[in-house]
């Protein structure tokens, strides 16, 4: 699969699909990796080109000095389009990926046919907390919040039901790199986009969780009021919707990209 360059850092990405149909770009959490897009690859396939890439400071891709921003991971995001040879694509980003998302929904509305944004935000207006986990994962990795953040990311009765599915996403969490984690953090800690989101011009669908305490109801619909005609659904899932509700996730977000 190919690696493109952007700003220095080398970007793992996976390509799968049909080459002559309309691409989709996935974008993943803090702490995660293209894996996390595993349950839509199937489904996705069967109408799109799927595209799904490693963040820089994750997975196989590099690790640049941070901190980063959300402005430098957009851009990061425009590399691969253009490494790719695409012109559009439809975006589909979770958390983190739906930070990116915001940003190129208002700064590169011209590269996108449809945006998605999961279980995402604009703003965290209480810094500490984002203080605290980086000096937490500097002293200890990330083991030292594993446990925590699955917690978090998944509802007690998909941590009982699919124990699977919750370690899979706990060992790719386990193995990101610390400064790419802290760099990451860095960006989420200090963005604020809200300015961003009457300027966002493509078709916006925003996926809520009910029980998502990362990125709560209230955060998503703030987005969905004010990016001109979004439309927002919300789901029986914490923070991984995708993975928590995957099928649900893949009916509403494939519904919304195919009409």
């Amino acid at each position: 699969m190919p690696e493109i360059v952007s700003e220095g850092c080398a970007l793992h990405v996976e390509v799968e699909g049909p080459a002559d149909a309309p691409a989709v770009m996935f974008s993943n959490s803090l702490g995660t990796d293209l894996t996390m897009w595993d349950p839509q690859v199937a489904p996705f396939t069967r109408h799109f080109r799927v595209v799904r890439y490693d963040r820089r400071g994750h997975g196989r891709s590099g690790v640049t000095p941070g901190p980063y921003s959300i402005a430098q991971l957009g851009r990061d995001a425009l590399a691969v389009m253009d490494g790719l040879g695409l012109d559009t694509v439809h975006w589909v980003g979770l958390s983190m990926g739906g930070m990116v998302g915001q940003w190129l929904g208002a700064n590169a509305p011209q590269r996108l046919r449809k945006l998605v944004l999961s279980n995402t935000t604009s703003v965290m207006p209480d810094k500490q907390p984002w203080h605290d986990r980086i000096a937490t994962v500097r002293a200890g990795g990330l083991a030292a919040i594993a446990d925590k953040v699955m917690g978090i990311w998944f509802t007690q009765d998909f941590r009982e039901t699919d124990p699977a599915a919750v370690e899979k996403i706990r060992a790719v969490f386990l193995k990101t790199p610390v400064d790419g984690y802290v760099a990451n953090c860095e960006a989420v800690r200090d963005m604020d986009l809200r300015d961003l989101l009457e300027k966002i011009a493509v078709p916006t669908f925003v996926v809520a969780g009910r029980f998502d305490q990362s990125t709560p109801i209230e955060a998503n619909d703030f987005i969905r009021r004010r990016v001109p005609g979004a439309q927002l659904t919300i789901l029986d899932a914490a923070h991984i919707s995708n993975i928590e509700q995957a099928a649900a996730f893949n009916t509403e977000v494939l519904g919304f990209l195919m009409s």
